[in-house]
């Protein structure tokens, strides 16, 4: 059985509430209890370190423990400091003080929460930290428990290997520069990697195969997130993670007609050079996949170039977009819409290999988007699915 393990937010809360503790008691904690607020429990995390830094700050350090999970923030140090600010004593004060001092706290946040080194800057975003939506809820009700009234804290989440481990991660081509992102919905970190995770998600599929013959595959979040705003039924979306391959054999087993694929374009393209699995840590191939359908496409030989050494699939497609401004042509929608075509083709093959029916009755159609969300391309088909199901 697979272990689950807790997101990013959830140690960074739980040093931040360990170094508060240590500003009021001055005692080291060894344990920092952390309501998940999603889900509703109640989270034990191991603190490593806690130290004053002066009368008003306290820096405490724990480390990511993301369960059985491919997971390249394993066992990385997390850091928070949290300093007093304007620290008001209400136990001293008269009635009418006290009721200033909670009209104070609420013109004035009583937690402010700021990233330090190796929390990932938004560059679409004025460079505001990546620090999400839960991430910020999950440290703003645990820490003003244990606030009163009056008292406010600054918390800066610190990153020591933030910056260097970003390198690694897809999150530049989603405009987060610089470090890590604390991302997610919920504090449970499921092993999306595992075969038990692959069993939750086929057991979804199965249950969303029997009230709807076209459904939505979505690699991730922020595919689930762009198909809600565009309109697709939610009950239509499954997310498959990285296991593409099994969920569509699985799909066409359950007599699903139509799935459309939609994903972001550098993980879904692996598909067209037929991987099928697409975790970086099992496969790539995206730069060797753009560059052979800008060779077919007819690009000259110093722009196949320039898009096969390109670092990320966002920089390649930035390097394309750039020829069709300088140039007045459409490289990118041939080259792309050569890729969407392919992944479908390969899709089907996939299928067909796979297939214990003989004949697959499952159609696939590809739908790609950038790092800012917005559609690339759509295979012809997809273009027909989209038509159903908005």
């Amino acid at each position: 059985m697979s272990r689950s393990g807790y997101t990013l937010p959830v140690f960074a809360c739980a040093a931040a509430v360990a170094a508060l503790h240590w500003l009021r008691d001055r005692q080291s904690s060894t344990i920092a209890s952390i309501d998940l607020i999603e889900p509703n429990q109640i989270a034990e995390i191991p603190i490593e370190q806690v130290a004053g830094l002066s009368e008003n700050s306290a820096l405490a350090i724990t480390r990511s423990d993301p369960g059985d999970n491919l997971d390249l923030t394993r066992n990385t140090p997390i850091w928070a400091m949290v300093e007093w600010r304007g620290r008001g004593d209400a136990g001293t004060q008269g009635r009418g003080d006290a009721k200033k001092l909670v009209f104070a706290s609420a013109v004035e946040e009583a937690v402010i929460i700021k990233g330090g080194e190796g929390i990932g800057k938004q560059a679409n975003a004025d460079d505001r930290p990546a620090i999400y939506a839960y991430a910020q809820r999950l440290l703003q009700e645990n820490l003003q428990r244990i606030l009163t009234p009056g008292e406010k804290i600054t918390v800066t989440i610190i990153l020591p290997e933030g910056r260097s481990l970003a390198v690694r991660t897809s999150n530049s081509a989603f405009g987060v520069v610089e470090g890590l992102s604390l991302l997610g919905t919920t504090g449970i970190s499921q092993p999306l990697s595992t075969p038990d995770q692959l069993a939750a998600f086929r057991a979804e599929l199965q249950n969303k195969a029997s009230g709807f013959a076209s459904l939505v595959f979505c690699i991730g979040e922020n595919g689930l997130d762009l198909a809600r705003k565009l309109g697709i039924n939610p009950e239509q979306l499954v997310k498959t993670a990285n296991w593409l391959g099994p969920m569509l054999v699985e799909a066409d087993a359950l007599g699903v007609q139509e799935i459309l694929l939609f994903g972001y374009h550098g993980k879904l393209m692996k598909l067209a050079g037929g991987i099928f699995h697409t975790h970086h840590h099992l496969a790539d191939g995206r730069r060797e996949i753009l560059a052979a359908h800008c060779a077919i496409a007819g690009l000259k030989s110093s722009d196949i170039q320039a898009v096969f050494d390109s670092p990320t699939a966002e920089a390649a497609l930035k390097y394309l977009r750039s020829l069709d401004t300088s140039t007045g042509s459409h490289w990118v929608n041939q080259v792309y819409s050569a890729i969407a075509e392919t992944i479908d083709v390969r899709c089907q093959e996939y299928i067909q290999s796979h297939s214990q029916r003989g004949t697959p009755v499952t159609v696939c159609g590809s739908m790609l988007f950038d790092r800012d969300r917005k559609i690339i391309v759509k295979s012809k088909t997809a273009g027909l699915l989209m038509g159903k199901l908005c």
